[in-house]
């Protein structure tokens, strides 16, 4: 049984994709568009470029939106579309720009309405 463990983390590791993520980005370096030209991408996005660098094949940029949110990219260098996208709320943000169809509301009544709603079916009343 000794032996067995080892041999099977060898065979895990020789797994492709299983002892290294794969890059998520694959063009040809002489496609990619100019770091000034990501740069001017993400202010046209409303996006202050804080930090641009190359990781995996792809253009991770961080900075901040136009709320003040931290805001972190993953970049296909020669379509310049978005691969990954993480934003870092301030308090009370307002998240309706990266989800459009979220509206700054009190969520309160939408859950008392669904309490209410699953309490009618508890009892069978309607």
């Amino acid at each position: 049984m000794k032996i067995l463990a080892p041999a099977a983390t060898i065979a895990a590791l020789s797994i492709p994709g299983f002892a290294h993520a794969d890059n998520d980005c694959h063009s040809p370096m002489s496609e990619w568009h100019p770091r000034e030209t990501v740069t001017a991408f993400m202010t046209g996005l409303g996006i202050t470029t804080d930090r641009l660098k190359v990781d995996d094949g792809c253009y991770e940029i961080r900075g901040r939106d136009v709320d003040g949110n931290w805001v972190e990219l993953e970049i296909e260098p020669a379509t310049l579309a978005v691969q990954k996208l993480e934003v870092s709320f301030q308090p009370n943000a307002d998240i309706s720009r990266y989800l459009p169809r979220l509206q700054r509301v009190n969520p309160e009544p939408a859950l008392n309405d669904q309490n209410s709603q699953e309490n009618k079916s508890a009892t069978g009343s309607h």
